[in-house]
């Protein structure tokens, strides 16, 4: 089919690696943003009130590592969306020969 990558090709042969998959990055997507808002929230508002006590304090390589964790979930919740894709385009699928 045109347009569609390599993996999501191999996704859609073997549905169950798309299964697999999709658990996993369901799970990791789970831990990878458990509670990040509540500490992305006390982050911010221990830098607002203690300003360079709080950097000194290593607020600031908190607020990177948050970044990253917010990145890290986002990239998981794509990888649960490709396989769900991938997994919707197999079941939905009707050949018409």
């Amino acid at each position: 089919m045109a347009g569609q990558t390599r993996v999501f090709r191999l996704l859609l042969r073997h549905w169950w690696l798309a299964l697999l998959i999709m658990g996993a990055s369901f799970v990791l997507f789970g831990i990878a943003s458990l509670n990040l808002v509540g500490v992305l929230q006390a982050n911010l508002r221990f830098l607002a009130e203690h300003g360079l006590d709080a950097v000194r304090e290593g607020a600031l390589a908190q607020l990177a590592e948050l970044a990253v964790y917010g990145y890290a979930a986002a990239a998981f919740y794509v990888v649960f969306k490709v396989c769900e894709k991938a997994l919707v385009l197999r079941a939905t699928h009707c050949d018409k020969d």
